[in-house]
């Protein structure tokens, strides 16, 4: 079924984004920045990705409040009034200086700024994904400890494995509970070495995306499903460019959905937004795109448009789980803050996603507020 109106009142709404990256430059904008050195081949001060941004779009001022790298993000959030607000946190919340020495790369943001979430009042981080132990091991536990002691539920990252595999389970009064399972993947540049263990911290890194996997996933969201609770996956994997899904991942996707009885895939990685299916009255996002990162400046890929995001407005019927309508909010990126696109913007969005929707069975229009919403058949 496609609704294009809006759905009842006693609906559910869960809003989904894709990589929000709160360390490096936007750390050093922030109050009680991490010391800004870097490990990374060619930059060794955090503070050149600020300069990078401020290049392109102006000067940042410093410090921003807690709030700032959320813009018109805030007001969106407001409006809709989602009754879930769910993110894939790609970042270590951290002091550590215990750098992992195999990765290019290392997202750090102080414990300090953790209220730049709560800001937001995100109610769970997805946190399989490739920089939660940028930081080493130690740099998770606090990451973890310090989303726990503001009230932030987590998935996917634990100090065990029987805590990394275990779900997040989100009350929302006079309509039930969601669970979210966190995974990663491989293909996202998780390190094998991060997985967590029955004494080691770690992430779920899933070993594969063959059917027994799906299958196996089953059998614990099964358990979950029995108790009437709705059912994200949240999926980090793929690359970081390109539209082709592969067919692993579509596949892989659809068993979910088919054998382990999931409401809602949640994938990113991708630095851009990437085509939606409707699988079985099931929104399949292949990928979110980052939504907040400190990459203004870095001219790679630029055809992409990785500057541009969306806020993912999923609706659902409580009850059965049934998609009852989807609509996007386009935002742009700049000077490390979420801003409203602009409508030219907004159409070039509206198109990527139509084009890249149709394999899939899906159609996406531009709505008269600027808004884009899903149509499937």
């Amino acid at each position: 079924m496609n609704m294009t109106a809006p759905a009842h009142g006693d609906a559910l709404t869960v809003f989904l984004c894709g990589d929000v990256m709160t360390g490096r430059g936007i750390d050093q904008v922030l109050p009680h920045p991490c010391p800004p050195h870097l490990y990374e081949p060619y930059v060794r001060d955090a503070r050149d990705y600020v300069a990078l941004a401020e290049e392109v779009n102006g000067p940042i001022p410093r410090p921003v409040g807690l709030d700032y790298i959320w813009g018109d993000a805030l007001a969106e959030l407001e409006r809709r009034a989602p009754d879930v607000r769910l993110i894939n946190l790609e970042t270590s919340i951290t002091t550590s200086e215990a750098w992992w020495p195999d990765k290019g790369i290392h997202y750090r943001m102080n414990p300090a700024h953790a209220a730049c979430l709560t800001a937001a009042r995100i109610g769970c981080c997805a946190l399989a994904n490739n920089h939660v132990l940028d930081w080493g091991y130690e740099g998770l536990r606090e990451t973890l400890a310090t989303l726990r002691s503001v009230g932030i539920a987590t998935a996917g990252a634990g100090a065990h494995l029987e805590q990394a595999r275990a779900p997040a389970m989100l009350d929302v009064p006079g309509k039930g509970r969601v669970a979210v399972f966190s995974f990663g993947t491989r293909s996202s540049g998780i390190p094998p070495e991060w997985v967590a263990s029955a004494d080691r911290p770690g992430v779920e890194l899933l070993e594969n995306l063959a059917p027994a996997t799906a299958r196996g996933i089953g059998a614990r969201v099964r358990a979950i499903k029995n108790t009437g609770a709705l059912v994200i996956a949240s999926i980090h994997w793929g690359s970081n460019w390109g539209y082709e899904v592969p067919s692993a991942q579509r596949e892989f996707a659809r068993a979910l959905i088919d054998e382990a009885g999931v409401d809602v895939v949640h994938g990113h990685s991708s630095h851009h937004p990437r085509g939606i299916e409707v699988h079985r009255e099931r929104p399949i996002l292949y990928g979110c795109g980052d939504f907040l990162n400190d990459y203004e400046g870095i001219r790679d890929n630029a055809g992409f448009r990785g500057d541009l995001t969306l806020m993912y407005f999923v609706t659902l019927d409580p009850t059965s789980g049934r998609l009852l309508s989807l609509r996007m909010t386009p935002m742009q990126v700049r000077r490390f803050q979420a801003c409203r696109a602009s409508s030219a913007d907004a159409g070039w969005l509206q198109g990527l996603l139509d084009r890249e929707g149709r394999r899939f069975g899906t159609r996406v229009t531009l709505e008269g507020d600027g808004s884009l919403w899903l149509h499937w058949t």
